[in-house]
């Protein structure tokens, strides 16, 4: 009888465990050049919308040169600047991504 207690406690351990860690989503942020400005879209890896949320870009002397807003489909355009920069999201502990420069796509 003590054998089965254990068992069915190590099976509701482990269930509520794997369910704790699918909840856990993280951000995303892809960014490319378009013909006249950066295209960023974002998200949350299970599908959530970041519209709404607040993304930067940034100079590398940490000046915020345009803050801009997701719209509804998780999509922000920035005007190009010249120089280094990063593009920021910050969405709440654990839950930022940066995006260089160098790593915008063309």
């Amino acid at each position: 009888m003590l054998k089965r207690s254990y068992r069915i406690a190590a099976i509701a351990l482990l269930t509520t465990g794997w369910s704790t860690l699918s909840l856990a989503h993280f951000p995303f942020v892809e960014c490319r050049k378009a013909a006249v400005d950066i295209v960023c879209q974002g998200g949350f890896s299970d599908g959530s919308s970041v519209a709404g949320v607040t993304i930067d870009l940034i100079s590398y002397d940490e000046d915020i040169l345009a803050s801009k807003t997701f719209d509804d489909q998780s999509t922000v355009h920035f005007t190009p600047h010249e120089g280094e920069f990063y593009i920021l999201l910050d969405a709440g502990p654990g839950h930022t991504v940066e995006v260089d420069y160098q790593d915008v796509s063309d």
